[in-house]
């Protein structure tokens, strides 16, 4: 194969997984909030506690940052920088600490499942980018 066009093909799959990542995400954490809430029917009555989707309205702009942590997370994963996790999920909890602390509500509950799943989901299209990659 041409090496400029093995070069070219390997970052159209870099790209396609990028954004791959980056919007696909959003679907599976919308769904597994919703999969949780309905898990717990008891918690819905609750006064104390709000469920998953509501406490979203404590969390506001958690779409847009999980879109950027699951782009920080493929960019890390993907040059080799496996330490930019950390950095990445530090970042974001110190950041979301205050509100965190202030409430009772299910923002806690949702701030760590996004964050795992939007995690995940990253790691697992970087792996997936790779080895696909390391194929030819």
């Amino acid at each position: 194969m041409d090496p400029a066009l093995a070069i070219t093909l390997k970052a159209l799959f870099v790209v396609t997984f990028a954004i791959f990542a980056v919007v696909g995400g959003h679907p599976l954490v919308s769904w597994l909030f919703k999969r949780v809430d309905a898990s717990n029917p008891a918690e819905k009555g609750s006064t104390q506690s709000a469920t998953i989707a509501e406490a979203g309205q404590l969390l506001r702009g958690g779409m847009w940052i999980g879109m950027l942590e699951r782009l920080a997370i493929y960019a890390c994963l993907l040059s080799g920088f496996a330490e930019g996790l950390a950095i990445v999920l530090a970042v974001k909890s110190l950041a979301r600490y205050p509100e965190l602390r202030s409430t009772t509500s299910g923002a806690a509950e949702r701030f760590i499942i996004g964050t795992f799943t939007s995690v995940l989901f990253a790691a697992g299209c970087a792996g997936l980018c790779i080895w696909l990659i390391g194929t030819w």
